[in-house]
């Protein structure tokens, strides 16, 4: 039976996020594990007793004789629904989280990288590749290596649907994870679209707030048609997606020094670094702090949009190992 969104507590929101986000059933245990990976803490005792209730408002349903569960039509319902309030700041959250399990040595070139999954319709793939690759090439992008998969298989947690091509970028928050990971802490302020004017950042025109929204601001713009990439990649004028960071000013040297290391494994993403205090693209910064411009790893995405190509796009969605990435120009 249905509920109201008030009824739907946090740990069963996270419940079905959870069973949504898998291709088969699982049980009170692989759940807990799951919602640890995600930083809820919930022992297999008390999932059990969330799924149980979750069974009677019709939310899952148990699977054969074990504990294995799978999420309802309403589940998947009330998953798009629920916690609204709960929801602000989830963007936000997604970045330290992923950043936190971010774990990519770049002498070993290997680890796990936070990338995004977009998926498109698998008889426009081909021509949204020849869209995105000078994309890719102009640089307008964190890497030009990407993962590629066709339906039902896994990118991540993420199961390709039928008829769909997934295609993996690598996410800026790759980044905040190296450099958290070098000592350096990170203060992700905001996504937003960034003018480029004769190949130069000029200025922010649009800007969201990581801690006030529930969606990678990405995914907004994009589907806003608030991009014009393309252009960008073609005669440098133009706006593309881009996020801003800052870091304490006494951790310069440690970012340039990072910065230079991910470069030389094929990972970008730092677009611009400003002076102490100093104002970066017209946007403030504050005392001691140094101001990041990070290029939006969806930008290629975006330029199929432009030209109509549609996609379903998960920003900052998931972990891949770097081992299993590809450059753009052999798929």
């Amino acid at each position: 039976m249905g509920f109201e969104k008030h009824d739907i507590e946090r740990k069963v929101f996270s419940i079905l996020k959870v069973l949504s986000n898998s291709k088969e059933t699982l049980g009170a245990r692989v759940i807990a594990r799951c919602l640890k990976d995600l930083g809820v803490e919930l022992s297999e005792r008390s999932v059990r007793y969330h799924l149980k209730l979750m069974d009677e408002r019709g939310l899952t349903r148990l699977m054969g004789r074990r504990d294995g569960r799978a999420i309802t039509d309403l589940g998947l319902q009330e998953l798009k629904r629920a916690l609204v309030t709960d929801k602000v700041g989830l963007a936000f959250s997604r970045i330290e989280m992923l950043a936190f399990r971010t774990n990519f040595n770049w002498d070993k070139r290997a680890g796990a990288i936070p990338v995004n999954v977009s998926f498109f319709p698998k008889e426009n793939f081909k021509k949204a590749l020849k869209i995105m690759k000078p994309v890719f090439q102009a640089g307008l992008c964190v890497s030009d290596l990407v993962a590629v998969a066709g339906e039902g298989e896994a990118i991540g947690e993420l199961i390709v649907p039928q008829r769909r091509v997934a295609l993996a970028t690598v996410c800026s928050i790759v980044v905040n994870g190296t450099l958290l990971k070098a000592g350096v802490p990170v203060d992700s302020k905001f996504g937003g679209i960034l003018q480029i004017r004769n190949h130069s950042p000029l200025r922010f025109t649009e800007l969201i707030h990581y801690v006030g929204s529930s969606l990678d601001p990405s995914e907004i713009f994009i589907r806003a048609n608030m991009t014009s990439v393309t252009g960008v990649a073609e005669d440098g004028n133009g706006e593309i997606l881009a996020n801003f960071r800052e870091i304490p000013a006494v951790c310069r040297a440690t970012t340039e020094d990072v910065e230079r290391k991910l470069k030389n494994a094929g990972l970008g993403g730092i677009f611009l670094m400003g002076n102490i205090s100093e104002p970066v693209c017209e946007i403030p910064v504050d005392l001691n702090r140094v101001g990041i411009i990070l290029i939006g790893g969806l930008n290629p995405v975006a330029a199929a949009r432009e030209a109509g190509i549609e996609s379903d796009n998960h920003a900052m969605s998931v972990l891949v190992d770097y081992q299993t990435l590809m450059k753009v120009s052999e798929v």
